[in-house]
Formats: C-alpha cells, sequence, structure tokens
C-alpha cells in the first residue's frame, strides 16, 4: 500500500519519536551518563598525579641542599618525573592497556621517591629540615589522595564495564561503538611478601 504524501511528513516525525523512544529505553542515555562519570573520575586521577609531579621539582631542589647527598638518586627521581609526564592518557582512550602503560610510568615515579625517601633517613640535616619535613607531608597526603582516586575511577570503570555488557544495552553499546575501560591495576611487586631475614 502506498503512503499518500500529506501523510509522509507526519510519518517521518512518528518514526524519529520512536526511534528516539526506543533509544531511551535501550540505554544509550544511561552509558552516557557513566561514561562521563569514567571521564570525570579520570580528570580526578590525572589531577592527584599532577600535583605529586608539582611537587618534586621543590622536593628535589630542598634536598640537593643537603651534603654530599647521592646525585644518583635526584637523577633517577628527575629522570622517572619525565618519564611519567611523557605518558599521557586521554579519558576517551581508556583502554586497559594504555591504562597500564600509563600505570607503569607512574608506578616508576612512586620508586624513585620511595628510593629518595630511604636515602633521605641517612641525613639528619635534612630529616630537621622544616621545608623537606612540609614537602614530605604534602607528598605523603598526595599520595593518599591518588589511592582515593583511583579507587573511584576503578568504581565508576566498574559500573560502566558491567552496564554495558548486560542486556539488552549490550546491544546499544555494540552498536555505538561503546567499549570497556581499563582498571588500575595493584602493582604485581605487591602480590608478594617481602623476605625478612633477621
Amino acid at each position: 500500500m502506498k503512503i499518500p504524501n500529506f501523510f509522509k511528513p507526519l510519518f517521518s516525525g512518528i518514526l524519529v519519536l520512536g526511534v528516539a523512544m526506543s533509544m531511551t529505553s535501550c540505554g544509550y542515555n544511561d552509558i552516557v551518563t557513566k561514561q562521563e562519570a569514567v571521564s570525570g573520575a579520570w580528570s580526578q586521577v590525572q589531577n592527584v598525579y599532577q600535583r605529586r609531579s608539582d611537587l618534586i621539582p621543590n622536593l628535589v631542589a630542598t634536598v640537593k641542599g643537603a651534603a654530599d647527598f647521592e646525585k644518583g638518586t635526584l637523577e633517577a627521581v628527575m629522570k622517572a618525573r619525565a618519564s611519567a609526564t611523557q605518558v599521557t592518557l586521554k579519558a576517551d582512550d581508556l583502554t586497559p592497556e594504555k591504562v597500564a602503560q600509563y600505570q607503569q610510568a607512574q608506578q616508576g615515579l612512586s620508586s624513585a621517591l620511595a628510593r629518595l625517601m630511604v636515602v633521605s633517613e641517612n641525613y639528619p640535616n635534612l630529616k630537621a629540615n622544616q621545608n623537606f619535613l612540609d614537602l614530605q607531608a604534602q607528598l605523603e597526603g598526595t599520595e593518599n589522595r591518588i589511592t582515593v582516586e583511583r579507587m573511584k575511577f576503578n568504581e565508576a570503570v566498574q559500573d560502566y564495564n558491567t552496564y554495558i555488557q548486560k542486556f539488552p544495552t549490550n546491544f546499544t553499546a555494540k552498536w555505538f561503538d561503546f567499549t570497556k575501560k581499563g582498571y588500575f591495576e595493584a602493582d604485581p611487586a605487591a602480590q608478594k611478601a617481602p623476605a625478612v631475614q633477621f
């Protein structure tokens, strides 16, 4: 049966309305909302990592003032900072592989900072320096914030990843190319108990 010409605009309008209504019931809007929650959480993760990166030059400058401080330790921290800041990741590209790469770069900086703090214990004048103590406290606070923001990010990713795999939203996710996001994983070295020797 042929549709008369004067009904075509009405039929098109009903079709568009039907498609729009089916889009909201198929979870598209919820997927977008959850994806934006992941992006917001990622922004907070980057924010606290940037805060840590910004503290490092002042920390290194303060430590340089300590007599005979190990030059190699300071160079390792600055090199790790440079490597960590070179790895950038946008919220729309949070694949598991790229999140792991970003995490690895940040972990390298964390390790270098940990070595710096251990070595600084050998310098009494440094441990008595108020500027160093303030920077150390700020760094510890920032590390705690990093842990909190990574946890929030992982929760947002879990909510999003779970939702796009559920029926019937999995069809919408595939249709509009919504893909799984990557998590921050535990450091494999943290899985091993340290060997204690007396």
